[in-house]
């Protein structure tokens, strides 16, 4: 099974020597997002909420470049900076997932980079 790595686009570069995301076979594997604006770079304002809509409209993106979409995620994992903010990213969490939910793990860390709120990354299929 070859490894392809996955350009895109609409979502920030990497930070650092590693790929947004990684598909092997049916497998899309990504990278943490944060909630980086991709224009600019920067973390976008508001806080945990602001940041995580960000995040998983990376991660949105990414998936549609690697041929697939949100509804063939089957895991998460969620880090957060501050365990506080767990509801307020959750309700954001809940606008891109809203039927048969990927399985999910959230932790908090005890910081994450550009000092960021929360980071997320995802594993989905591409068919089925």
């Amino acid at each position: 099974m070859d490894k392809l790595v996955i350009q895109a686009d609409k979502a920030p570069k990497a930070l650092g020597p590693y790929s947004v995301a990684n598909r092997a076979g049916d497998f899309v594997f990504t990278a943490g997002q944060l909630g980086l604006d991709p224009e600019t770079g920067e973390l976008v304002a508001g806080g945990v909420e602001a940041e995580t809509r960000q995040a998983l409209t990376n991660l949105r993106s990414i998936l549609e470049a690697a041929g697939t979409g949100m509804d063939k995620v089957l895991k998460t994992t969620v880090f957060l900076r501050d365990m506080d903010d767990f509801t307020r990213m959750n309700a954001i969490y809940a606008e891109f997932f809203m039927a048969n939910y990927p399985a999910r793990s959230t932790v908090q860390v005890a910081a994450l980079p550009r000092n960021a709120t929360v980071e997320i990354e995802l594993i989905a299929i591409v068919s089925a």
